[in-house]
């Protein structure tokens, strides 16, 4: 549980630090760029030298590792930065942690595992929480292309808890490879050969708070990357999808306070009550399947199994 509150408050400082760099006059997509390549060249080299191991990959993985890259890594950093730009970051937070809602779907329906009714009624809460948010009632007071793109980051990070559960390969190679393969995929549309690197040597003001361009970039890359990436993945597999997938949701109620005080974005009342309703929702329906039990399976003859019953 510490490990997974401290890789939900180190990913809180992902939006405001990106506020910097894009006013320091990068792109959403080049900032992504810059983040996922620093982080992956930081890790490589780290473990090439400390834990050399950590980075072979199983041919039979080779196809779990692309699509970790895409849809964990490269889907859910890319699609948060483009909704900030057009979206407060306490709000897009708050639509991107619909995800454990999308988790309990996808455990009930693709896993085909009964849950109890507080999921369901969870799931329900969440959603109406954030209908809260966006104030459907006065016809969608948020950008519309804004929320699209947080409901997709939503869906990739559902995938990200998912794919995180019951790894069977060492976390630190995964996301090492992961941020590699994220940049790479990211390179045709980020198009970091334009970026203007001489951004790095000045500083950024963001409502009146002035930081260097450097130091945001490092912090992005290290702390609310690197070390938010190996400490979430370790915490899920020490509890589970649906457990990492409730305590994460502290890095809305972090972000947004980090953004009110380097970035000077407040949430309205609505979106305050909509976020603690989504909030709420979200928890309860993670706790109702995380303490959902497997039922016992007869079977007609004795079987051999392994010590962990499989």
């Amino acid at each position: 549980m510490g490990i997974a509150i401290l890789s939900a408050l180190c990913f809180g400082f992902s939006g405001p630090m990106a506020k910097y760099l894009g006013a320091a006059g990068l792109t959403a997509l080049e900032s992504v760029w810059v983040r996922m390549a620093g982080a992956g060249l930081i890790l490589l080299l780290v473990l090439a030298v400390f834990r050399p191991g950590a980075l072979r990959i199983p041919r039979d993985r080779l196809g779990f590792f692309a699509a970790y890259a895409v849809i964990a890594v490269a889907g859910v950093q890319a699609l948060f930065f483009l909704a900030i730009t057009r979206l407060p970051v306490g709000v897009t937070l708050l639509i991107e942690y619909t995800a454990p809602v999308l988790v309990v779907l996808w455990v009930r329906f693709i896993r085909r595992v009964r849950l109890p009714r507080a999921a369901y009624l969870g799931a329900l809460v969440a959603v109406l929480g954030l209908g809260v948010v966006v104030e459907v009632w006065q016809g969608l007071r948020l950008d519309a292309l804004g929320l699209v793109l947080a409901l997709l980051a939503a869906a990739c990070c559902a995938g990200y808890f998912l794919m995180s559960e019951n790894l069977h390969v060492d976390p630190l190679g995964l996301v090492s490879w992961g941020m590699i393969g994220a940049a790479l995929v990211l390179v045709p549309v980020s198009q970091p050969w334009g970026i203007d690197w001489s951004a790095f040597g000045r500083s950024a003001t963001v409502n009146g708070f002035t930081l260097p361009v450097a130091g945001a970039a490092a912090w992005l890359i290290v702390v609310a990357t690197v070390v938010a990436y190996i400490a979430g993945v370790t915490a899920v597999r020490r509890l589970s999808a649906a457990v990492g997938a409730t305590v994460a949701t502290l890095e809305v109620i972090g972000a947004a306070m980090l953004a009110w005080i380097l970035l000077g974005e407040s949430l309205g009342v609505y979106q305050i009550v909509g976020g603690a309703v989504v909030l709420l929702g979200a928890l309860l329906a993670q706790t109702a399947t995380a303490s959902r039990r497997p039922e016992p399976v007869a079977v007609e003859q004795p079987v051999l199994t392994g010590v962990d019953g499989r």
